[in-house]
């Protein structure tokens, strides 16, 4: 195959990872043909070139959803969502544009697989200050016990550092390398050694997740009217009151509608009414204010006598979701409509449930692993994401979105409730199992059972660690090929 060809079928391989594809299995090999690529190119440039390819074709495939927010949901004409999707996977490919530069002349060298997953592990944790984070590597190993071990300690970072450790001597062995060279991955039964992940447990404290299932063409589409938001009220309030006996905890996800906790006394009295009728704690999302003109997303969780315990203000916005970056402003709307922009919160908050403390991180934030884990630093014993991944409609990104917040459950090691607008509303426990789950697209409450955790994971205490660790790796790599 021509090194384009070989470039090419990395992307595909790596779209096939993950939902709704989910060939996991490849994932041992699917950095392995633009490595071989690569590895028989001397020219820096072109291997800069290959990489690229793979990355546009990866981003392409795996965000295609990303073209649907925009036209559908930010109102841009399909020619400048499609203008701007072509955008967003031409910069997102130069990653791996870079990965491959720094990779080419490691092939060649008897350390070349610690060295390439080093590479990879340290660009690839670059995409969460660049902007916009999704899938990683790493994601793909969620489910083999053995690789997500490594997450308690060096965070997904650490998966796919092994990841790429096994691509690379899959590369080095159709390269016609010496043998003595892929002895490095003799080490990989030492995974063995670390602590199994938590065996499968039913929780003691109950919970009902509440799945709404608002459209939100329906709502932003027409008049909002004080009728319609007490037939939203209603809806909620029936969902919440539903179900055997009461929960210690009732959770509704992301505020899918105009609803505002502060300003509108309707949906104040309602969600008072309902925690202390089910003498339980409502955990929900709403949109607060700072000043008079600052929107913030926001998670509000009341006690048992319908009192404010805490909100939690979002601090990581999504792009043209919560505001548009400046020079898009006058061709995009934001998914969100508000008056202004949104406005990030200044600060984490694990609020206080009784005996136990509860982290509420909202949608997007659960990609970002260095955020998620502040929660539980912050004493959390139970982790809960609320989210609205209605936005996505039917793609894979929902299936995506469970498959990222799985792997802070493992990271932390704590159980992580979702509770999402139309799916998928999930309970996870602390091995990033879903035990618990209900239907797409259907109104729903899903009654399970979770667990408080204490303790802290390595990777909770020192969170990035492992990929300062490569990217040090690679400097000093760099270093001795000067």
């Amino acid at each position: 195959m021509t090194p384009v060809a070989l470039s090419a079928v990395t992307g595909l391989l790596l779209i096939s990872l993950f939902p709704s594809i989910s060939l996991t299995y490849l994932a041992p090999v699917a950095l392995a043909p633009l490595l071989v690529a690569i590895g028989r190119e001397p020219r820096p440039g072109r291997r800069f070139l290959y990489g690229w390819i793979a990355g546009c074709v990866f981003w392409c495939g795996a965000c295609y959803w990303i073209y649907y927010v925009l036209h559908i949901h930010g109102h841009v004409p399909a020619p400048g969502a499609a203008a701007l999707f072509l955008g967003f996977f031409l910069v997102k490919g130069l990653h791996l544009g870079v990965f491959a530069w720094l990779a080419g002349p490691l092939l060649g060298r008897a350390w070349a697989i610690p060295a390439v997953a080093a590479a990879w592990t340290a660009v690839e944790g670059t995409h969460p200050y660049a902007g916009f984070t999704w899938l990683m590597l790493g994601n793909a190993a969620t489910s083999m016990s053995a690789l997500a071990r490594l997450a308690p300690f060096t965070g997904v970072a650490g998966v796919s550092f092994a990841l790429a450790m096994l691509n690379t001597a899959v590369a080095l062995a159709l390269l016609g390398r010496p043998r003595k060279h892929l002895a490095w991955v003799l080490a990989a039964p030492l995974l063995y050694l670390l602590p199994p992940l938590p065996a499968p447990a039913s929780g003691r404290h109950a919970v009902r997740l509440v799945q709404p299932n608002i459209v939100e063409e329906e709502i932003y589409g027409s008049a909002w009217t004080p009728q319609r938001a007490r037939e939203i009220l209603g809806q909620f309030s029936a969902l919440s009151l539903a179900g055997g006996s009461g929960p210690d905890l009732i959770v509704w996800p992301e505020n899918p509608a105009p609803l505002y906790f502060y300003n509108d006394p309707l949906f104040r009295s309602y969600t008072e009414d309902i925690a202390r009728r089910e003498d339980a704690y409502l955990l929900f999302g709403t949109v607060a204010f700072r000043g008079e003109h600052e929107p913030l997303n926001s998670a509000v969780l009341l006690g048992p006598l319908g009192n404010e315990i805490a909100r939690y203000d979002k601090i990581y916005l999504v792009p043209f979701g919560e505001f548009v970056p400046p020079p898009f402003g006058s061709l995009v709307e934001k998914v969100t409509r508000e008056a202004g922009d949104f406005v990030p919160g200044d600060r984490v908050v694990v609020a206080q449930a009784g005996e136990h403390r509860i982290g509420t991180f909202i949608c997007y934030e659960s990609v970002f692993g260095r955020g998620v884990r502040r929660f539980v630093q912050g004493g959390a014993e139970l982790l809960v994401n609320i989210s609205n991944d209605g936005w996505f409609g039917r793609s894979a990104a929902r299936d995506q979105h469970v498959l990222i917040a799985r792997m802070r459950a493992i990271e932390n090691r704590r159980w992580l409730l979702r509770a999402t607008n139309t799916g998928v509303t999930a309970v996870i426990d602390p091995a990033g199992r879903v035990t618990g789950t209900l239907p797409v697209d259907r109104p729903g409450v899903l009654d399970a059972h979770f667990d408080y955790e204490s303790g802290s994971t390595l990777y909770t205490r020192w969170v990035d660690w492992f990929w300062f660790s490569s990217c040090l790796g690679v400097l000093v790599v760099k270093g001795l090929l000067r």
